[in-house]
């Protein structure tokens, strides 16, 4: 008796890896698919403006990926060596088929277009974002 209830235990324990096993590879099809999908708009940050003291160097480019952050710290995807950017600075994000940019919190702020980012905004081809003395131009393909 003892020995079927380990077998049908067992069972139960491969069944249920199996669903999430499956669950997760269909997710993951999901999202390759709609990542290569032709309406699927990839961009980039370009830096057009970097002041005194910023390493950052003028034409440098960075892809953006879905989820897309900027700041000092080595966890960002974006690596920006300025001692006015906060650790963690900025947020570009792309959700429901447009580019969005969010303030972290930062100590100097984030700037578009000049004007303070207060809240999470939308993110158009050519618009530049100012983290710290970086200007960096939005290009969307």
């Amino acid at each position: 008796m003892l020995l079927a209830l380990r077998i049908l235990a067992g069972g139960l324990l491969l069944a249920f890896l199996g669903a999430v096993f499956l669950m997760l590879w269909r997710d993951f099809r999901a999202a390759t698919a709609a990542a290569g999908e032709p309406g699927h708009r990839r961009g980039r940050l370009v830096v057009v403006g970097a002041g005194t003291g910023s390493a950052a160097r003028v034409g440098a480019s960075y892809a953006l990926l879905p989820l897309t952050t900027l700041g000092r710290a080595p966890t960002n995807t974006i690596v920006l060596d300025d001692t006015f950017c906060s650790q963690e600075h900025a947020l570009v994000t792309r959700r429901d088929g447009q580019w969005w940019l969010e303030d972290r919190g930062s100590s100097n702020g984030t700037r578009l277009n000049g004007e303070p980012v207060r809240e999470p905004v939308v993110l158009s081809s050519g618009d530049v974002i100012g983290v710290g003395r970086l200007e960096l131009r939005v290009e969307l393909d």
